[in-house]
């Protein structure tokens, strides 16, 4: 009897040793990808920087300033910046409005349109060194906090 179970447990090990070879080797992980949609949306958003700098630039060879100022994505009442600077004389604001929530630009009295999901047409003013608030006229939201400090030099 136990030269059975020698006999058996040699024939499993056998067995298991033997049971086949192949040369694929098993997958771990698959690899990530990039979704194309992750890289249209990265090149989109490099395209818009590279305008912003061109047309920054091409602001600074006139003699003025661009400043491109924006009302938060989540409708909520603030701009993205509250706190912005720029040489004296010549100031252009590009304002967006990618919420829903309809939102406006002003300073030194003068102000964008009103929008939602839009861009507004560039505001230019020229400004003499000083501190200044600019503010978004709709009514009420200055008064939540949809305000900010210009500072001109």
């Amino acid at each position: 009897m136990r030269r059975t179970v020698c006999i058996l447990a040699l024939a499993a090990i056998w067995a298991a040793g033997c049971g086949g070879s192949s040369n694929k080797q098993a997958s771990s992980t698959p690899t990530p990808t990039r979704t194309p949609t992750a890289t249209a949306t990265a090149a989109k958003a490099k395209a818009a920087e590279a305008k912003a700098k061109a047309k920054a630039a091409a602001a600074s060879a006139s003699g003025g300033t661009t400043i491109a100022i924006a009302a938060v994505p989540t409708g909520a009442l603030m701009f993205d910046k509250t706190k912005l600077t720029a040489k004296a004389g010549k100031i252009t604001f590009d304002f967006d409005n990618p919420s829903s929530v309809p939102h406006a630009f002003k300073v030194a009295g003068k102000s964008t349109p009103t929008i939602t999901n839009a861009k507004a047409p560039p505001l230019t003013v020229t400004l003499k060194p000083g501190t200044y608030e600019f503010i978004c006229p709709v009514d009420g939201h200055a008064a939540a906090g949809m305000k900010g400090t210009l500072i001109v030099r």
